[in-house]
């Protein structure tokens, strides 16, 4: 089930779309391979999701929301690994050939028809509340630091923390039994700089030098976050595109979309229209904001008047920038910045992606296969940084 409105072209991509624009970063296959035959690098990405389906299917079984979890659970991993099996036989079965989209959505598919639709839930209703209970002290930390460039870099570090916390792992419950400090660590235990792709210099000279803002006029519906088209013309300069519930969204994303709300930036949090994998959706996420924000509307002593949750339509852990909401298309109209946050976003896909204003792609290295393409190391760090220098 995709997005129940159309699905249109993100409008900040650099046109003609069809010449510059390819979604998936990785190339499976060539022109030249032969389009019956799997090649090398399909055989591996198709393992790699052949490979989860246990992890899944674990997850499945205890879905509260599903009568007979367990026996759709079985039937989910009988279904979903036949058609890995029939891609690696005849890699244009399924929609083919494959890619790290089409893997994505024929998985959601099997899941949805089975009657499953979030079988995170538990785990990220979990990760959000540990997470909002260490919201404060990571701020206070963060804005403790008075060095502009310094405090930059740690919230840098933050996104990359908090993208560590995949899918309720063991370590995850580890840290969030421990308190903030535990936090900072992992900020300053990454893999060190310089790091796979590493821009972040680049940025911070840029960082005092631009604010990424507009002046414009809005109304905006602040406890309910609904926007009045009919009475205004939004103009958002910073689009960013989320990833994982949890300590991603609350510890990582949040702390940076504040600080940029206090440079004086309009910020708009996409988040996807449906579950898929702990990804925090659109619903999701305006219950984050409202359990954080205070009675004045502020997060820690920073007015939210100027971020917006969109709804990105999009119902996968990746993203083809061809197929967002209406919505989205029209608050990104005129911004001059956009951030792909995440391995799926931002590196699988829409890594090489050309957008008409400034873009920065952000997310850790979770796969080996990833790390090899890249010509990194596992847990690397992808933080790369464009500027349009008509700005």
């Amino acid at each position: 089930m995709e997005s129940a409105s159309e699905l249109v072209e993100f409008p900040l991509l650099q046109t003609p779309i069809e010449a510059n624009y390819r979604a998936c970063t990785i190339p499976y296959r060539f022109p030249s391979d032969n389009p019956r035959k799997p090649t090398p690098t399909e055989i591996s990405w198709i393992d790699l999701f052949y490979n989860s389906i246990p992890s899944f299917k674990k997850r499945a079984e205890s879905d509260p929301s599903v009568s007979d979890a367990a026996t759709k659970a079985e039937k989910f991993a009988q279904r979903y690994g036949d058609i890995l099996e029939d891609l690696k036989k005849d890699p244009e079965s399924h929609g083919g050939p494959p890619d790290c989209i089409l893997l994505c959505r024929l998985r959601e598919q099997v899941l949805r028809e089975l009657g499953f639709t979030d079988i995170f839930k538990k785990v990220k209703d979990e990760e959000n509340a540990k997470a909002i209970s260490l919201f404060g002290d990571v701020v206070r930390l963060n804005d403790a630091i008075e060095d502009e460039g310094k405090r930059l870099e740690n919230l840098v570090r933050g996104i990359f923390a908090g993208n560590i916390f995949d899918l309720g792992s063991a370590q995850l419950a580890e840290v969030f039994s421990k308190d903030g400090m535990s936090f900072l660590a992992s900020c300053q235990n990454l893999v060190p700089r310089p790091w796979v792709i590493d821009d972040l210099d680049k940025f911070k000279a840029k960082w005092s030098k631009k604010s990424w803002k507009k002046a414009s006029f809005m109304h905006i519906d602040r406890y309910n976050f609904i926007i009045s088209y009919m009475s205004a013309v939004i103009f958002s300069a910073v689009i960013i595109f989320v990833d994982n519930s949890g300590a991603d969204i609350i510890l990582g994303i949040l702390p940076f979309a504040r600080e940029l709300l206090r440079r004086g930036s309009q910020v708009v949090l996409a988040a996807n229209e449906l579950p898929s994998i702990n990804d925090v959706t659109y619903p999701e996420l305006v219950e984050i904001i409202s359990k954080l924000k205070d009675e004045e509307g502020h997060l820690m002593g920073v007015s939210i008047s100027n971020l917006l949750i969109a709804n990105s339509g999009n119902d996968l852990p990746v993203i083809d920038l061809t197929r967002v909401s209406q919505e989205l298309a029209y608050l990104a109209s005129d911004a001059d910045f956009v951030i792909l946050e995440g391995m799926g976003r931002g590196i699988e896909t829409n890594l090489y992606a050309q957008f008409k204003c400034d873009s920065l792609k952000i997310g850790m290295v979770k796969h080996p296969e990833v790390a090899q393409f890249l010509g990194g190391r596992l847990y690397d760090c992808v933080f790369k940084y464009n500027e349009v220098s008509s700005l």
